[in-house]
């Protein structure tokens, strides 16, 4: 099998623009979670999230900014730092042979809610077309193939919140396959009205800030970001003398099948999706050093993610670090498995395991070693990501740092 290897990186979330950022922020423990500052939250049970800074217009050929969503921005800004990054222009890769995918959730909602608040307000006479054609979630893997010239295999993955986990995953069966020989591959999303007033009304947000694994936790925090890869066969990214940042060992997808909102209470699904990962890579459990958790810092979410961990690693469970990144950037959606990911290929890269920075009273039943507070120095070769999303939608990550 044709092995995939990861050559750039690009990243936009509430800690700022590019790479650099987000990874200084995770070492030094930074938390983003602040006041909403995108639209009026008056009438909402909270009035925090984590709010990225305004992207700037990557403008592929023909478009125009008034034709890109904050999604759309967002993805590009972090495509063009991975694109970059990785060198694969100068690669004499065939476009065709260059795809790309996506996940999210949201696409161009939020300016979509613009647009009909002030066509109900009498400042529009009529909907303007350009205003929605970038409401569709597909369109951001539209724009960021023009505007980086990608024209093989395109998709867009929609799963809740494991979106951009799946994303990944897909474009390295395309490379495994042979059906392309690179992919820009990630995932994006941005606040909107709807999603924040959704999340209210389930009452799933925390009034703060999110506590992952802590037993005072009363929900989660809203974020957005983007987070981009090139993925490449290895073979390939050797010859060219690519930097190699990690390997993608491998992925495992699975379905409770069990709620739309609520996770199943025995894990069953958690468990079957990090079993399937490791089984893909052809790596032992004992063999992990660090998972990347979903980690809401709901009342549910958290311990039955714990005990799916102890059900897959067993006695390693507790030599396991696991820590949540979401108490740093809050969760991003369709993004947060791209960004999550993000994190923990920069912790392979660099020599350290992301805090989970909230966490100050543990509850007893998340008894596993959530590397509170601060970073940790430490070394490891393997971890893996974990991404679930409502409907029961499961997408564990398993990553080797480069050897």
């Amino acid at each position: 099998m044709r092995r995939v290897v990861i050559t750039g990186l690009g990243s936009w979330n509430a800690f700022g623009a590019g790479v650099p950022a987000f990874l200084a922020a995770l070492r030094g423990g930074a938390c983003a979670i602040g006041p909403m500052t995108l639209f009026p939250t008056d009438g909402f049970r909270t009035h925090r999230a984590a709010v990225a800074p305004a992207p700037p217009a990557v403008l592929p050929s023909g478009a125009t900014e008034a034709r890109l969503s904050r999604s759309d921005r967002m993805a590009l800004a972090a495509a063009r730092e991975a694109w970059l990054g990785s060198g694969i222009a100068d690669s004499g890769l065939r476009e065709d042979r260059i795809g790309v995918a996506v996940g999210g959730t949201t696409g161009g909602m939020l300016e979509a809610e613009e647009l009909l608040r002030r066509r109900r307000g009498g400042e529009l006479a009529r909907m303007p077309a350009r205003g929605l054609v970038a409401m569709p979630v597909a369109a951001t893997a539209d724009v960021v193939a023009a505007a980086f010239g990608c024209a093989g295999l395109r998709l867009t993955a929609v799963t809740a919140c494991s979106s951009s986990a799946n994303s990944l995953g897909l474009a390295a069966d395309f490379i495994q396959d042979g059906r392309a020989d690179a992919m820009l591959a990630g995932g994006t999303d941005a606040h909107c009205k709807m999603t924040y007033g959704g999340f209210n009304a389930l009452q799933a947000l925390d009034p703060d800030v999110c506590l992952p694994f802590d037993r005072r936790r009363r929900g989660l925090s809203l974020g957005e970001g983007a987070a981009m890869f090139v993925l490449e066969e290895e073979s390939h990214a050797r010859r060219r003398g690519a930097d190699i940042v990690a390997e993608f060992g491998g992925y495992g997808m699975s379905a409770d099948a069990h709620h739309m909102t609520a996770p199943d209470p025995e894990g069953r699904g958690a468990v079957l999706a990090m079993r399937r990962a490791l089984v893909e890579a052809g790596i032992e459990p004992a063999a992990v050093g660090y998972v990347n958790a979903h980690g809401t810092g709901t009342p549910q979410n958290d311990p039955i993610e714990t005990r799916a961990i102890k059900t897959v690693f067993g006695d390693h469970a507790r030599r396991l670090a696991v820590s949540s990144t979401k108490s740093q950037i809050g969760h991003c959606l369709g993004a947060a498995g791209a960004i999550e990911i993000l994190a923990t290929v920069l912790a392979l890269r660099h020599g350290f395991l992301p805090p989970t920075v909230n966490l100050e009273e543990p509850d007893p039943e998340c008894d596993l070693d959530y590397v509170p507070r601060s970073a940790r120095e430490q070394r490891v070769r393997v971890a893996l990501s974990n991404s679930y999303g409502f409907g029961g939608n499961n997408t564990s990550v398993v990553l080797r740092a480069a050897s």
